[in-house]
């Protein structure tokens, strides 16, 4: 039977020429597993699903065994070797017989073959990072730093199923709710809390996207061992660069695939349009970064310089149909807060790009490195410029150019005030060149493959490599698996048996709030908020605040409040409080002790002093005691370090 793809080309059923009008079209030289559209559609949903089951059953199946903490015992790092090297050498195994000796009909080690394939890189998902962590219920980096918003998002969304901001009442989102919305339904199915499906969603949905990418690669290069190499390669490499934003990780993994697509799209492929235009679309609902970086620098340049190239004007107006269909699915997310901000009476500003760090300031180049990626990016950096020819290949070193015009232009817009977080792209330079490297290896190989042992050859060393590379993802996440075992969770207990800090307190904080029906909660205890569905007064720091909450504002209102309370009746503070432009609080959590009212109680404004690093500053206020000394007004309590006051009904 013919199969044909999206744009009507019939592939090859065996090894093209070599011409150099084939060599200009095709992405590989080989295409032996082609794929209809309809295919690589239920190949995708067959991945992802089979991918997800298989990652989530595993993590059923950690939380009921007792492996020792990660950080202090050797067995579990042990044990996830065994299984990463299991995984590589029974999908090695498949694959080189598929290779040398062809797998046809419907036969069963045909399926076996493809069954391993689409699900091996969920396999790895497992091992490398399901294992390690499986005796903690937080997810890496426990509840550090960025850590603590991604937390305190996901117990929202777990709460409601609406657009709620994650800190302020009654406002839409800033933040793309996309994957955290998902990850609250979850938490919903299974009855765990928000901040405890933050573990178990990071894996299955990771695992999800890495398996789908086995059938879109499949789609590409004509090739089930190929497109399960390339697939393995960028679950491996984004496994160890970018795992601990889940959101961000899933969208960087299908960077390289879009990248090819552009070049199908503006060429005649609809099928390839259509898979364009979603992956833009579901990028802005998880990590609108990458959204705009590719969308800007890669499919918008690809476009102009198609319809230059060919004096047509088709590729602008597939263009035009990526762009409106991908803002359609963006709308699902973003409207509320648009038409939020087109109403809006004051002035908007935003400090999310309000961030420089070292990183950010040189240019990655991945290539020279003296390691494994570095000689897989090697190869693909000379790949790329060997092969500029070929129309595919050529599009992928445009996507490479576009990302590292972002990166360095993001080194320029402190001038402006501002950053476009270049630093956050080295993963995709990564990527780019990795995927081109395995297809730059694939191209040589086949070349000389007529020659005995070739393939046995090239498939050990590929293995070889794979273990070696994957078996050091647990260490490479060394402080950040160390993390969270030693972190307090949401229970009020350290994985690793030691004495939890005051976050022990939390939930007897929660208690008493809830005695009292407190929502709206002034505090400047992250964890509190991140744990606990209250809103807050104010965000933790301005880079994560909804530019409609007025973050400086409300900062200088709470300044204001603590400075007058030492000039303040209890009924004269309280009359400040409720006449506030924004939310009133009615409860409240200071370091402080009651027995020592001199004190006063303690809380901390953190203020945005970009360009400077570190960029937050925090600045203590102090609240005179005596205004919550009326037990007709406030009950106030001391729980553990934390004086916790809360407003009489």
């Amino acid at each position: 039977m013919t199969v044909t793809d999206s744009s009507g080309a019939t592939p090859a059923s065996t090894a093209p020429s070599s011409s150099p009008a084939r060599d200009s079209q095709s992405l590989t030289p080989a295409t032996r597993d082609t794929m209809s559209f309809m295919g690589v559609l239920l190949g995708m949903a067959a991945a992802a699903i089979g991918g997800g089951v298989v990652t989530l059953a595993a993590w059923f199946v950690f939380k009921q065994v007792s492996l020792p903490a990660f950080n202090t015992s050797m067995v579990t790092r042990g044990l996830s070797t065994v299984a990463i090297v299991a995984t590589v050498v029974i999908v090695a195994g498949l694959l080189y017989v598929w290779t040398k000796r062809g797998v046809h009909g419907h036969g069963p080690l045909k399926w076996l073959t493809v069954v391993a394939a689409y699900l091996s890189p969920a396999l790895i998902v497992i091992a490398s990072l399901g294992m390690p962590l499986s005796a903690t219920r937080l997810w890496l980096d426990g509840i550090q730093v960025d850590q603590v918003f991604r937390t305190q998002f996901l117990t929202r969304m777990t709460e409601q199923a609406g657009y709620a901001d994650m800190n302020y009442a009654d406002m839409p989102t800033f933040y793309p709710m996309g994957w955290f919305w998902l990850g609250g339904r979850m938490a919903n199915l299974l009855g765990i809390a928000g901040w405890e499906v933050f573990q178990p969603w990071s894996l299955v949905s990771i695992a999800m996207a890495c398996c789908i990418l086995v059938p879109v690669w499949q789609r590409l290069t004509g090739s089930l061992p190929l497109g399960t190499v390339i697939a393995l390669t960028t679950t491996a490499l984004t496994l160890t660069l970018a795992t601990e934003e889940p959101y961000s990780a899933i969208i960087a993994l299908g960077v390289p695939a879009a990248a090819i697509m552009c070049s199908r799209a503006f060429h005649g492929s609809w099928g390839s349009t259509v898979g364009l235009l979603v992956f833009l679309g579901i990028s802005a609902t998880f990590y609108t970064l990458f959204t705009g970086a590719i969308a800007v620098t890669v499919v918008s340049f690809v476009a102009l310089v198609t319809a230059i190239v060919e004096r047509s004007i088709k590729p602008i107006l597939r263009l035009m149909v990526i762009g409106f269909g991908s803002l359609a699915i963006a709308a699902v997310v973003w409207g509320p807060y648009v038409v939020a901000v087109l109403q809006a009476d004051f002035p908007i500003k935003n400090a999310a790009q309000h961030y420089l760090p070292a990183e950010g300031t040189e240019v990655p180049v991945p290539f020279l490195a003296p390691s494994l990626v570095g000689l897989m990016c090697l190869v693909g950096i000379i790949y790329l410029v060997a092969r500029v020819k070929n129309v595919h290949i050529r599009t992928l070193g445009w996507a490479l150019i576009g990302v590292y015009l972002w990166i360095v232009a993001s080194m320029v817009m402190p001038l402006l005030g501002t950053t476009l977080l270049g630093f956050r792209l080295e993963i995709l330079v990564v990527l780019i060149l990795a995927t081109a490297g395995v297809l730059g290896l694939a191209h040589l190989y086949e070349q000389y493959r007529s020659h005995e042992h070739l393939t046995a050859i090239v498939t050990v060393i590929a293995a070889l490599a794979g273990i070696f590379y994957m078996q050091e993802i647990p260490a490479a996440h060394q402080s950040a698996i160390d993390n969270a075992y030693t972190d307090t969770d949401g229970n009020g207990e350290r994985a690793d048996q030691f004495p939890a800090d005051s976050a022990r307190y939390y939930q007897e904080i929660s208690d008493f709030f809830q005695d009292h029906n407190a929502e709206i909660v002034m505090t400047d205890e992250k964890l509190f908020l991140a744990y606990h569905p209250y809103f807050g007064y104010n965000a933790f720091t301005a880079h994560y605040a909804n530019p409609l909450g007025q973050f400086d504002e409300r900062n200088e209102q709470m300044a204001t409040w603590a400075n007058d309370s030492w000039d303040q009746t209890p009924e004269e503070f309280v009359q400040a409080l409720e006449n506030n432009p924004w939310d009133v609080p009615d409860a409240m959590i200071f370091r402080g002790d009651i027995e020592s009212p001199d004190d006063g109680y303690k809380a901390h404004l953190a203020v945005d002093i970009f360009p400077n690093q570190p960029n937050v500053r925090y600045d203590a206020i102090l609240f005179d005691p005596e205004v919550f000394d009326d037990s007709n007004l406030w009950d106030v309590e001391q729980i553990g370090p934390f004086v916790v006051a809360a407003r009489v009904n």
